[in-house]
This record gives structure tokens, C-alpha cells and sequence, in this order.
């Protein structure tokens, strides 16, 4: 399993503060069948701005020496906060002050869990025009997003591809969260599973109870997609290999 979505360096964001920490929820994943890890810490929050490339490669080559040679691949990403002059931003890449996953075109963009704004289908369209393949995180769980399936069926449309939290899958965040995930998975707009993981015990690392879910409600090859041949497109930076078609089928 690839897992896209994970806060993994120490100290500069609401994941792990230390060393010791990050290496731990490494190595969680990687004992719960994670092979590759995408660090994605926040970036151009209001909180942690994060826009030192160099210093976040440290971050991340110091996990990795920590974690020595039998420890998952881990590779450099961001959790990138939209707001104004992200494109402009991109057009600096790939030495600018934005994170794409894994040094692709591929760009894991967050929205405020409130209100959006910017307009999310205006800001897709640019972004996919300009180039880039943005990938939304956690849709199910944008208050204001999340029960409108036509308005993110236009995202998937105008190029977006959504990320689903796994415990989002699992009732880990609650009932309503969860049928919205998997109203999307029900619905063919899930493209990536991630775990979003924060720490070691509210919201830690690994993926996989969510591909037993996944598995038992939509079949194996459905979370063979979402965790291992869709991520492994973005590694590759290649396109994602077909739309998600429309899964049918799902238990109670």
C-alpha cells in the first residue's frame, strides 16, 4: 500500500513534534503493510506556512535516517492550503515554495473545512489547465462540499482527483462521515485512500482496516486501486490509469 496523505516530519506543523515520534508512526505503517509513505505537512496555512523546500527535505532525510535500511520508502510532499496566489506559486516549481506529492504534477490541495473559498470549481479549472493534477483532500469531511455528490461529480470532472480518509471509511470520525465516504466510493469519485495521520493514537497511521473495508463493501480491486495502482501513478507522475467507473454492489 501507498499511502499520499501523511504528517510525518516533527515540529513544524500539528503532527508528530519529534524525531523519535515520526519514526514510530513510520514504522506503524510500515508493520500495518505500508511500503511508501508521501510526508505531506501542512502548507501555506495561516498556522504553518512551510515554504522552505530545503528545510522540509531535511525533515524528511532526518525520519529516514532514523529509520534505517528495512524501513518504508518515504518520499516529500505537502497538505497545500489554498487561497490567493497558489497558481502563481506553482509556476516557480519545482524549486518554489510549493510541495507537490513526490515531485510530481500532482498536488495535494486543502480547502477550509467551513467555508470555500476560494470557488473550488473555478480553482480546478485553473489548475488543471495550467497543468497540474490536483488532488482534493478529504472531501468527506468539508462540511460545505461533502452531501453535494453533483458539485464534486464537476470537480472530477474539470480534473480533480479526491482523496478519502481511511478512517473516514471505518466510523473512525463518526456516522455521518462515513456515509459521506462512502457515498463517494458508492458513487465512483474516490480516486486515493490515505490516513491523513497526525500521530500514534488519535489519528495514526496505516491503511489497513480501510482496505478490509473497502474489500468487503466494493471488492479487492477496488482497494488494490485506491491504495496501491492510482498512488503508484502518482509516483510515477503519470495519469491516473481510468476514470473510476461507478461501483455497484456494496453490502449493507
Amino acid at each position: 500500500m501507498i499511502d499520499i496523505h501523511a504528517h510525518l516530519l516533527p515540529g513544524i506543523d500539528d503532527g508528530p513534534s519529534r524525531l523519535e515520534e515520526a519514526a514510530a508512526m513510520c514504522r506503524a505503517a510500515a508493520a500495518d503493510g505500508c511500503t511508501v509513505l508521501v510526508a505531506t505537512p501542512h502548507q501555506r496555512h495561516a498556522l504553518w506556512w512551510n515554504g522552505d523546500r530545503d528545510a522540509l527535505e531535511a525533515l524528511r532525510s532526518g525520519v529516514e535516517s532514523a529509520l534505517g535500511p528495512a524501513a518504508p520508502r518515504l518520499l516529500l510532499g505537502a497538505a497545500v492550503r489554498v487561497g490567493e496566489g497558489l497558481i502563481e506559486a506553482l509556476e516557480d516549481w519545482p524549486r518554489g515554495e510549493v510541495t507537490t506529492l513526490a515531485g510530481s504534477r500532482y498536488v495535494l490541495i486543502e480547502f477550509s473545512r467551513v467555508h470555500p473559498d476560494p470557488d473550488p470549481l473555478s480553482l480546478v479549472h485553473e489548475l488543471a489547465v495550467a497543468g497540474w493534477r490536483p488532488v482534493l483532500a478529504h472531501p468527506e469531511e468539508l462540511g460545505w462540499l461533502a452531501d453535494d455528490l453533483p458539485t464534486i461529480g464537476r470537480l472530477v470532472g474539470l480534473g480533480a482527483a479526491l482523496q478519502v480518509t481511511g478512517a473516514s471509511l471505518t466510523g473512525g470520525y463518526g456516522r455521518r462521515t462515513q456515509e459521506r465516504a462512502r457515498a463517494l466510493l458508492d458513487h465512483g469519485l474516490a480516486h486515493f485512500v490515505a490516513s491523513d495521520a497526525h500521530d500514534l493514537e488519535r489519528r495514526p497511521p496505516g491503511l489497513a482496516a480501510a482496505v478490509r473495508e473497502i474489500s468487503r463493501r466494493w471488492g479487492p480491486e477496488v482497494a488494490e486501486l485506491l491504495t496501491v495502482t492510482n498512488p503508484q501513478a502518482v509516483l510515477d507522475d503519470l495519469p491516473l490509469p481510468a476514470p473510476s467507473e461507478r461501483l455497484s454492489g456494496a453490502e449493507a
